[in-house]
């Protein structure tokens, strides 16, 4: 794919992490249960490249945050955090992983990009919180432990895990067959005629 396709992608995909968790904001606790602007960036690694991913997952949180208040911008540094490694490690993953099968590829790097951003985020949480953080001009002590981690990023939020395992290879295996992107593996004529 051209670097200005893929620059046109991020474009939307970026734009798409902003509007995506807006539908949400109305429904308490959504955006941690469904995790709608984990979607754009997880595919942007995947489409277009760890670079790609890199940008559009420190940029929509704080971006987000700026036009709509949500996150708020004392959790926006930590989910740029969390969300840059989601579309890093889903580049470099979709980059290197060739198992001859698309659809298994798409799994294993989609799930490592899931597990490493949260492994990263939990140690980023602790970095911050180690003890306490500022919560409306108030020094507020905080305490994080590995019960918190699981509940916070694997717990609650096992729906929006489900949604995106089932979501995302399906999105980017549509586009394939639209050929809006390159296939992963290019049929050969022989193959195609059988």
């Amino acid at each position: 794919m051209s670097t200005t396709r893929k620059l046109v992608v991020t474009a939307m995909l970026l734009a798409l992490s902003v509007l995506l968790p807006m539908a949400f904001h109305t429904i308490p606790m959504a955006g941690a249960i469904l995790l709608p602007m984990h979607i754009p960036v997880l595919l942007t690694g995947l489409i277009c490249g760890w670079k790609f991913g890199l940008v559009v997952g420190v940029v929509a949180p704080i971006l987000s945050s700026t036009i709509t208040g949500m996150p708020p911008m004392a959790i926006a540094p930590l989910m740029a955090i969390e969300l840059g490694v989601y579309g890093t490690v889903a580049g470099i993953m979709t980059h290197f992983i060739r198992t001859r099968s698309a659809t298994l590829d798409l799994y294993i790097s989609l799930v490592a990009a899931m597990l490493v951003g949260r492994v990263v985020a939990g140690i980023a949480q602790v970095t911050f919180f180690f003890e306490g953080m500022m919560v409306d001009g108030v020094w507020t002590p905080m305490s994080y432990s590995f019960s918190i981690w699981t509940t916070t990023y694997f717990v609650t939020s096992l729906p929006g895990l489900v949604i995106q395992l089932a979501f995302i290879p399906s999105v980017v295996m549509a586009l394939e067959r639209e050929r809006v992107i390159p296939l992963r593996y290019p049929v050969k004529a022989t193959e195609s005629a059988v």
